[in-house]
């Protein structure tokens, strides 16, 4: 990194405030040395002007026993980052509170009992999870590292190619089945995901499914009332999470049904640039798409859709199991109709 780009992180990051920037800037073209110039205009030693180097001007982690191979993720709240372990030489993964975010008390609560949650519970689905820790100021968990995309960057990638649809059918019920078994598992321990989207649904390089995200997950006793905040995204919340309620299996199976229409539709059912306003559809709004009458989408994915995405509590998937077991014999039915057709298909030996 050059040092105007280095002094503009700099900027950016906060180490400098801005008039001090633009000072040292114009002594950096008239021929001024930037380490000196930041010692005297901010003030900061050589070791921390070194550090802020080595370092991205903070924006890398420097963790004792890990060395950082590159950037593997970014959201609202963490950074996650591919590391080697100095002493096993493993991979992992090292997802790093931002420090806007180590400063707000329920976010970091929140990263703590996401990181213990993980280090718990074990699926062949699920993201392990070895621990979370802390080197001054830096909190971090440790995590499996998993080669793949997500759902969402796949959705991204076939819209920027100009595809209006990003999964055939069994492929996306295939995702499905995968998701509510690892949902099912979470359930089973008493835990509600209230975060299901693309975005958290990861395919491996090897074709296996991942959940990779447990940031809001919580058991429905531990959930906020209809005063708290609601937690989510909105655009696959239920009807429930979106009035401030309390989540619980049936919430999750809603956001997985969103899921399911934006695989196979290649867009949201409730759209909107307000999040009121999608709050509000997702409350009152009706599902309607003309896209499930047709694009050779059958009356079981119609059905499933339907069914999972339901307003009404009481008239969705009552369980897991009951989804599973209706979406699996979809899949199987279906493939084995490809074979059939294969098979008849096959040219006969005289």
């Amino acid at each position: 990194m050059n040092d105007v780009d280095f002094l503009l992180k700099l900027v950016h990051r906060g180490f400098l405030l801005e008039q001090a920037g633009k000072a040292i800037f114009a002594e950096l073209q008239a021929g001024g040395d930037l380490d000196d110039l930041l010692a005297h205009h901010a003030g900061l030693s050589r070791e921390k002007i070194a550090e802020l180097r080595r370092t991205d001007a903070g924006e890398r982690p420097e963790i004792p026993g890990y060395e950082i191979l590159g950037k593997a993720g970014t959201g609202g709240t963490a950074d996650v980052w591919r590391a080697r372990e100095r002493k096993t030489r493993r991979v992992i993964a090292l997802k790093v509170l931002k420090p806007e975010s180590a400063h707000h008390a329920p976010t970091l609560k929140a990263f703590v009992a996401e990181a213990r949650l993980l280090e718990r519970l074990r699926h062949p689905g699920l993201v392990e999870g070895y621990g979370v820790a802390r080197f001054g100021r830096v909190y971090f968990s440790r995590l499996e590292y998993i080669e793949g995309r997500t759902l969402l960057e796949l959705l991204e990638e076939l819209e920027r190619h100009g595809e209006s649809r990003a999964f055939d059918e069994t492929a996306a019920l295939k995702v499905v089945l995968g998701a509510a078994e690892v949902l099912a598992y979470l359930a089973a321990e008493g835990v509600v995901h209230r975060d299901i989207k693309p975005g958290n649904i990861m395919l491996t390089s090897d074709g296996r499914l991942k959940l990779i995200d447990l940031g809001f997950a919580a058991a429905p006793q531990d959930q906020p009332g209809a005063s708290e905040t609601t937690v989510g995204t909105v655009e696959y919340l239920s009807p429930e999470q979106a009035q401030g309620g309390v989540a619980d299996m049936r919430s999750d199976i809603y956001s997985l049904g969103v899921t399911l229409f934006h695989l196979v539709v290649g867009r949201l059912p409730f759209e909107s640039s307000d999040d009121r306003e999608v709050l509000r559809m997702q409350v009152m709004e009706s599902l309607r798409s003309p896209e499930l009458q047709g694009r050779g989408i059958s009356h079981h994915l119609h059905y499933f859709i339907e069914k999972m995405m339901a307003k009404d509590l009481e008239a969705r998937y009552q369980s897991w199991q009951e989804l599973i077991d209706d979406v699996r014999a979809q899949v199987e039915g279906r493939e084995a109709l490809d074979f059939e057709r294969s098979a008849r298909q096959r040219p006969r030996r005289h």
